[in-house]
């Protein structure tokens, strides 16, 4: 059972990663629209410098030697290169696409229906069952995403298609994402796990786009390109990840919808993009949902 402290812990990580998710999601749409920074690029480029940010600082704590010492594991190997090429790499290539081609707002949005996607996989491998609560949380998760996309008309509805798809598939690769890192946390680090996916993640992407491979960035691009590094992807997995340890894979995935209201309002009052009624009402519904996991005071068990 995961008791109250722990249960807050983890609502804490997965609220801090989600939101800054959601903020290096913006930061990169300016990246894309103002700099014209490639997308693979991008992607290799964060998550190598990401995942060996990661890494160094595993080296320091105490638990080091998991660094060196999960390649000697030819299963656990083989998990990582999954998790890297499918969890990792997948989750950063088509949210990032689904950016690039629409916008930050909606690529996140998009990327949440990785909650549903999770409870109803659970449910047909009755591997739980569904509770008033899943009902209520995953109900305003979902009308919170449509009004925050449609704006209450699917007339208003208008971006391309591509953008649209890589979203939907961004949600896929989070479920999966979310789920398959359960039981490599289990026999390592957090840190490890995050940090090697990261590498592979880097290093298949690295043959189409290098890293190396990039003209010249001003100081702003350098420093924006910072914060989605830094924030926007090593600290935003980091946490996102370690609060699997503290929370049931659904609840983790539900409050991760924080992400899409950092991406809507960083989108709103910093990229000043237009933001309607009914887009509020669909904020008011995500900060609902959050609100009712956070509140709820019964200890819950790891799926």
């Amino acid at each position: 059972m995961i008791n109250k402290r722990t249960r807050n812990i983890g609502i804490f990580l997965v609220i801090c990663g989600a939101t800054l998710w959601g903020v290096g999601g913006t930061v990169a749409q300016k990246l894309f629209q103002d700099y014209g920074i490639d997308v693979d690029w991008l992607v290799s480029t964060r998550l190598l410098l990401a995942g060996v940010l990661l890494l160094i600082i595993q080296s320091m704590k105490k638990t080091s030697s998991q660094v060196i010492n999960i390649l000697k594991n030819k299963k656990v190997v083989i998990q990582l290169l999954v998790f890297g090429l499918f969890g990792m790499l997948a989750v950063q290539y088509t949210y990032m696409a689904s950016i690039n081609l629409g916008n930050a707002a909606v690529a996140t949005l998009l990327q949440y229906l990785a909650p549903v996607m999770i409870i109803i996989y659970l449910l047909l491998r009755k591997q739980t069952i569904l509770t008033k609560q899943d009902v209520i949380t995953t109900s305003l998760a979902l009308v919170g995403c449509l009004f925050l996309l449609t704006n209450g008309s699917f007339s208003q509805l208008s971006v391309p298609a591509p953008a649209i798809v890589w979203g939907v598939l961004s949600g896929v690769a989070l479920a999966f994402y979310t789920l398959y890192a359960i039981p490599l946390l289990k026999q390592y680090d957090s840190l490890v796990i995050v940090g090697w996916a990261m590498i592979i993640g880097g290093l298949a992407l690295s043959f189409i786009h290098p890293p190396w491979n990039i003209a010249y960035l001003s100081v702003e691009a350098i420093m924006y390109l910072f914060f989605v590094v830094v924030f926007g992807t090593m600290l935003a997995f980091w946490f996102y990840i370690e609060s699997l340890q503290y929370l049931s894979a659904k609840e983790t995935s539900v409050l991760g919808s924080l992400e899409p209201l950092s991406a809507v309002l960083t989108t709103v009052f910093w990229l000043r993009e237009p933001f309607g009624m009914y887009q509020w009402i669909g904020t008011a519904c995500i900060i609902g949902m959050v609100l009712i996991l956070s509140m709820k005071k019964k200890a819950m068990e790891e799926k």
